[in-house]
């Protein structure tokens, strides 16, 4: 719902009627909601505005927002909490498990499918038809999208796990949420999701071994000799390999002309595909996915396949070579000018008795994730965000001998101001929620506009303003390295996509080295993957950084790669909402 911008109709201020109001109706559709949690949703003092929007498919949508944040949200008489209410409250919800590649759908405007769902080990929430349900990934129990069951947990255990589960209506990275101060997530630690993906990671493997043609074992040499007349590459391929095998050939003694070479290459990237990554359930593909997505992954390290430097010299001519002299694929065009793979034949005598190199460069990973031959794989940081004492600050942390530059973690901050509050007996006689502002706090938290009008505050805007305060700080933890503290938040990586010359587009990554990444290591799995030129730039005014640049609007592959293959959180990612532009027609 949220999935693109909205238009607001009218912001006001919430009456005292309407707040009571507001607190009976989240009580009632929330209630497993304390009277303490649903005093600080709705506080009677704070200010609370009602801010009437429409959304972009023009349903009329209410919010209602506390300390700049949307906490609510009212569609058809219904209330929805956002996921900066949830943030603060993980309880109030069922909640679904996903995995982290799926929120980029989601927050695309795509509803949550079945298939996609985590089933933890204390099994599924139970939800009826139509109930307000919450989605979060594996291993962190904040959520992440609010919407509705589709069907109630005995029917979606009934169907198998298929279908649509769950109808998203906002998501964390949406309007909604770039309407509030846009912080992510906490990361809450979830128990019950623990080891479930590593389970998942085995399951999968499984699925592709038995999917799209097993391997067999290889046959015996009386059966070798096949009826049908061998493509002009296979034996020669064998031949190699077993040359190779035998008298433990070296690099450079090859005999054979590079285009020969190059045919023998594309024949072992298209058999080892048939036989290791493509499944029967992917049919039909179109043939440049086959080629971009699974054909290239299957290139040794240290080779780059390349059909123009073939005998073929186009992926439609090997192809058609393919079909019409043995039969191993079907192609067919579905529409016009689009061709795709329509029917493998897994039994084929040719494809059975093709064996994999065993060569560990041609695992994908070499190329992806651990970059250059020989490199240790990448594993990303964690992240961590801290805080230190400024000069403003500095009498608050004057008894805990906390000078001006320390840096603490988030809950050291709380206890020490707990500790200055409870031993300087701040705290409300009449109402413990608040705390009675001595002239430290005054000098050190309050506005100059605040001194005569505000004489106490509540203990989370105690801790709030003390945070907001203070300067800001992140902490990187590399795998066997020290922690690395440095001021500020951490810069995201960024993509953006500009235009060259006439209309022609190219994709930029900055900021990665701030990650680990190496740039040339990402550069070199771009290419692999959309077979585009990339280049490295420096960036200006920096020293020690480059800028990745490839060819065409790639935002789409460079995002599945840091968030499945590098493992980066979304939420360090910016550029994620630059869509794709498709050509429009020229006048």
């Amino acid at each position: 719902m949220f999935s693109k911008s909205f238009r607001v109709k009218s912001n006001t201020v919430i009456k005292g009627s309407d707040r009571r109001k507001l607190k009976a109706d989240i009580s009632t559709a929330f209630p497993s909601l304390s009277v303490e949690e649903l005093s600080e949703l709705v506080p009677n003092k704070e200010e609370l505005n009602v801010v009437k929007i429409y959304a972009h498919k023009g349903d009329a949508v209410t919010l209602y927002m506390l300390h700049k944040n949307p906490v609510f949200f009212e569609l058809e008489k219904c209330l929805y909490p956002t996921v900066y209410t949830l943030w603060h409250y993980p309880h109030v919800l069922p909640t679904f498990t996903t995995w982290p590649p799926v929120l980029q759908k989601l927050a695309g405007g795509a509803d949550l499918m079945l298939p996609g769902v985590v089933v933890p080990l204390s099994g599924l929430p139970e939800v009826k038809k139509g109930d307000c349900c919450a989605v979060k990934v594996v291993s962190n129990r904040a959520p992440m999208a609010v919407g509705t069951a589709t069907m109630s947990s005995a029917e979606m255990r009934s169907l198998g796990m298929k279908g649509r589960g769950v109808s998203v209506l906002h998501t964390y990275m949406d309007s909604l949420w770039a309407f509030g101060d846009k912080s992510g997530p906490p990361s809450i630690p979830d128990v019950d999701t623990e080891g479930v993906e590593a389970m998942y990671g085995e399951e999968e493997e499984d699925d592709e071994a038995t999917e799209g043609g097993e391997e067999e074992p290889c046959p015996n040499s009386d059966g070798d000799k096949a009826t049908d007349a061998p493509c002009p590459g296979i034996q020669e391929l064998s031949l190699a390999d077993r040359e190779e095998g035998e008298h433990g050939k070296e690099e450079g003694e090859d005999l054979r002309s590079p285009q020969e070479q190059m045919d023998a290459l594309l024949l072992q990237c298209f058999l080892q595909a048939l036989k290791s990554k493509v499944k029967k359930s992917e049919l039909p593909l179109l043939t440049s996915s086959f080629l971009r997505i699974h054909m290239f992954s299957c290139c040794p390290s240290g080779k780059q396949l390349d059909i123009k430097k073939s005998s073929y010299k186009k992926l439609s001519k090997f192809l058609q070579c393919m079909q019409q002299q043995h039969s191993l694929v079907r192609v067919e065009e579905l529409s016009k000018g689009v061709e795709s793979i329509v029917e493998v034949d897994w039994k084929n005598s040719e494809l059975r008795s093709f064996r994999t190199p065993k060569d560990p460069g041609i695992e994908e990973a070499s190329v992806e994730v651990g970059g250059a031959e020989g490199e240790k794989p990448y594993h990303p940081p964690e992240i961590t965000t801290l805080y230190s004492v400024s000069s403003r600050l500095e009498p608050l942390f004057q008894d805990a001998k906390k000078r001006k530059g320390t840096v603490l973690q988030p809950a050291e901050v709380r206890a020490i101001i707990t500790d200055y509050v409870k031993r300087n007996e701040l705290v409300d006689e009449n109402n413990k929620n608040y705390v009675i502002i001595n002239p430290i706090l005054c000098d050190c938290l309050l506005e100059k506009s605040e001194y005569q009008e505000v004489e106490a505050l509540k203990w989370d805007d105690l801790f709030s303003r003390t945070l907001y305060k203070m300067q800001h700080c992140h902490q990187l933890v590399f795998p066997g390295q020290p922690p690395i503290v440095k001021k500020g938040h951490i810069e995201p990586i960024d993509i953006s996509v500009a235009s060259r010359g006439s209309n022609k587009k190219v994709t930029m990554i900055k900021n990665l080295e701030v990650y680990g990444l190496d740039p040339m290591a990402v550069s070199v799995a771009l290419q692999h993957r959309v077979q585009a030129s990339s280049a490295l730039n420096p960036v200006p005014g920096s020293k020690d950084r480059v800028l990745v640049q490839i060819q065409g609007n790639q935002v789409q592959q460079v995002c599945k790669l840091l968030l499945d293959k590098y493992q980066i959180p979304c939420k360090y990612i910016q550029g994620l909402d630059n869509k794709v532009q498709k050509p429009g027609r020229k006048k």
